[in-house]
């Protein structure tokens, strides 16, 4: 069966349902949906009295409310950083198992996808001159921005509520105690809730949010002058929902967002074409010999590398329970959750500075494998986002054969063509796949990550590509003292992404610069030589260890 009937037999009768560009005002119908299982605030029939307190249309007396200017940061002197130290704040971060206060160690960069995000220097990228700041006498004119939801509670079925089920399952049989710097586990609850974004998520994003309208307000200049309003994307899930409407908030505000652009939301749901979530109809995603080898290579790395740890944690519990490295990976895990959704872990304190190390690998062996370089469908995945990259510059609407929604991308209403603005939520595996399939290798540099855990080489860092709101700009410039003047460049969490390695006809720009014209081409042949079908629906055998460029083996 052809991609493009699977997309018709299996999305249209859903899409016509469910799916459509909508008011941000209609999903806010609901303001305390999304689980049955989490707790409801506020309690019913404890809603304010809008006879008591009345909206602020109705109480009136706004003052002054001129606007003023809209901003355009991406063109000062300083750019606005999110340093390693900073985009936590309430959250706190205590030292490695053995250390003090003068360690300079930030165990929160060594999380995998569950890092908070923090801006990444262009000198990792062997760009040591380039800035995200506009380069002098350019002039940004429009912005592709592809992000993830902020910090969310654990997946449902996660290594942390099943951590928790074995010692309530301990506990019930007796016995079970705990000593030294365990004793506290004892009276300790589990306490996270599932799927939903944190308090600390929302943060994220509606920051996020505001930091573009600050870099690139000036932009909506051209929707005013168009007399429309933007089409904001993401994905049915609640927590993608609340991740734009968030965004959403802090780039136009409160309650201004929900007037001043269109949240389309896509239905996410196996069988369903989607490009925010392409493994739903990429059967080959999920088979431990292809599209899921990282998730393999990154168990088998775990089962030896925290050893001494285990064996520490094992000699102070008593009654027949005995952690595992299973257990080792739940730990940490709820040491990451329970800091972004509680602000803060006991959990952390158990781990050494090489436990965190360890556990950053065990991601980085997950990412690299599963939707990185040395993953076999990682650039099929991509495939569809960057045909509907493509399509906003070129304007053709792009052709089926990937996880696109055929119904929706072939609409004006649904996905336009010209605006200067676009902002797509996603997920982190989705990003990973979209920088894999536009063949970013400058973030990939170096061999394929060891299986059996070799450090010493490894180039590539989950918690610097897909951490907690991680995002991938395209800026569009025009720069009238290049040839030709209309450039283009990718940034990557503020850091700016080299393109002369891997993108023939790029020079080797101080910037980051390349025409815009030869990045469209360099892009639309990449485009060409990804086979989604076989990638994604047929026959091989892939193994770690090798580099893919994310693509299939034949």
């Amino acid at each position: 069966m052809q991609l493009s009937d699977l997309t018709m037999l299996n999305f249209v009768p859903v899409a016509l349902a469910l799916v459509g560009s909508v008011s941000a005002a209609t999903i806010k119908a609901s303001p305390y949906a999304g689980s049955a299982t989490a707790d409801v605030f506020p309690p019913t029939g404890t809603a304010a009295n809008p006879s008591l307190f009345p909206p602020e249309s109705v109480v009136g007396f706004p003052g002054v409310t001129a606007t003023g200017s809209e901003p355009e940061l991406a063109t000062a002197t300083i750019y606005p950083f999110n340093q390693q130290q900073a985009g936590s704040f309430p959250l706190v971060f205590p030292e490695p198992h053995g250390e003090d206060k003068s360690s300079t160690f930030n165990i929160k960069n060594y999380w995998g996808n569950l890092s908070p995000w923090r801006s990444l220097s262009s000198a990792d990228y062997d760009l040591p001159n380039a800035s995200p700041l506009v380069p002098e006498g350019c002039d940004v004119t429009q912005i592709q921005l592809l992000y993830r939801h902020g910090a969310r509670y654990p997946t449902t079925g996660a290594a942390p509520a099943n951590f928790a089920q074995k010692l309530i399952n301990a506990t019930r049989l007796g016995n079970l105690s705990f000593s030294g710097e365990l004793t506290w586990l004892a009276s300790w609850k589990y306490e996270l809730g599932a799927e939903l974004l944190t308090p600390f998520g929302r943060s994220q994003n509606f920051l996020l949010g505001v930091e573009h309208r600050q870099l690139y307000g000036h932009l909506l200049n051209n929707f005013t002058e168009a007399g429309t309003i933007p089409v904001f994307r993401t994905q049915s899930q609640d927590r993608m929902v609340k991740t734009a409407e968030n965004f959403a908030a802090g780039f136009f505000g409160v309650p201004e967002y929900l007037n001043e652009v269109n949240i389309e939301i896509i239905v996410e749901s196996p069988g369903v074409n989607n490009s925010g979530a392409p493994y739903e109809v990429c059967n080959n995603s999920n088979i431990a010999t292809r599209g899921s080898i990282g998730s393999s290579v990154a168990s088998k790395f775990a089962v030896n590398a925290f050893n001494s740890t285990l064996a520490r944690l094992n000699a102070q519990t008593t009654g027949g329970l005995k952690f595992t490295p299973t257990d080792a990976i739940g730990m940490l895990q709820l040491c990451s959750y329970e800091t972004v959704a509680l602000g803060y872990s006991k959990f952390c304190e158990l781990f050494t500075q090489q436990d965190f190390l360890n556990y950053e690998y065990y991601y980085d062996l997950s990412f690299y494998y599963n939707n990185g370089p040395g993953s076999p469908v990682a650039a099929a995945q991509g495939k569809a986002y960057l045909q509907e990259f493509l399509a906003r510059f070129t304007q053709e609407y792009p052709s089926p054969f990937s996880a696109l929604n055929e119904t929706f991308d072939n609409s004006s209403t649904y996905f336009p063509l010209n605006q200067s603005i676009y902002a797509d939520a996603t997920h982190e595996v989705v990003v990973l796949d979209t920088l894999t399939a536009f063949n970013l290798t400058a973030l990939f540099a170096g061999p394929p990550l060891s299986p059996t855990g070799d450090q010493s080489q490894n180039s590539f860092s989950a918690s610097k590509l897909v951490p907690f709101a991680t995002h991938f700009t395209a800026q569009v410039l025009s720069c009238p003292a290049y040839q030709p003047t209309k450039q283009m460049r990718f940034i990557v969490n503020d850091a700016v992404v080299p393109l002369h390695g891997s993108y023939p006809g790029c020079p080797a720009d101080e910037n980051g610069l390349c025409s815009f014209d030869t990045v469209v081409d360099v892009l639309k042949k990449r485009m060409a030589e990804i086979d989604y079908d076989y990638d994604c629906f047929g026959n091989y055998t892939a193994k770690a260890g090798v580099d893919y460029n994310g693509r299939a083996p034949k």
